[in-house]
């Protein structure tokens, strides 16, 4: 069981990074921040059931699949351009070749990568075997680098 002091100081450290990944699946600015607020009154309604150390992959877990929910939502809905509201990164080659990589790569890349997860993390996250992470991280990176600097790179 997880206090609420630490609870709310948890989820300030990681809410910056809990909005970067909801972006990254929702590529809508707004949408991400519903989801995110919705995965913290979800999480905050549950608490009682979670320990410290599992605390970061759980909330993580939970912004995912309320992410994929809204996604299933939105295919039901009239099309809206994906990318109204959101500040492009610096580098526009970089973020049109991780927004055309599948998703089951682009998670656990941008989670290690940009977010700073463990591989061990991750796996908790996505409930897969840390193996299964390690051979996406590797697809992930490859299929990354010859978008952006072609296979003969």
């Amino acid at each position: 069981m997880i206090e609420e002091a630490c609870f709310i100081s948890a989820v300030e450290a990681m809410q910056q990074m809990l909005y970067r990944l909801s972006v990254s699946l929702l590529r809508s600015d707004a949408d991400a921040q519903d989801a995110v607020q919705q995965a913290l009154m979800q999480a905050w309604a549950a608490k009682e059931r979670v320990s410290e150390d599992y605390f970061r992959p759980w909330l993580t877990r939970i912004v995912i699949n309320e992410c994929r929910t809204l996604l299933r939502k939105r295919k039901r809905e009239i099309s809206v351009p994906l990318n109204e509201g959101v500040s492009p990164p610096p580098d526009m080659a970089l973020r049109d070749a991780l927004f055309r990589m599948p998703e089951k790569l682009r998670i656990p890349l941008i989670l290690h990568s940009l977010e700073g997860f463990t591989m061990e993390e991750i796996a908790k996250s996505l409930r897969l075997p840390v193996s299964t992470i390690k051979g996406r991280l590797r697809r992930a990176r490859s299929t990354l680098h010859n978008a952006l600097y072609g296979k003969e790179a």
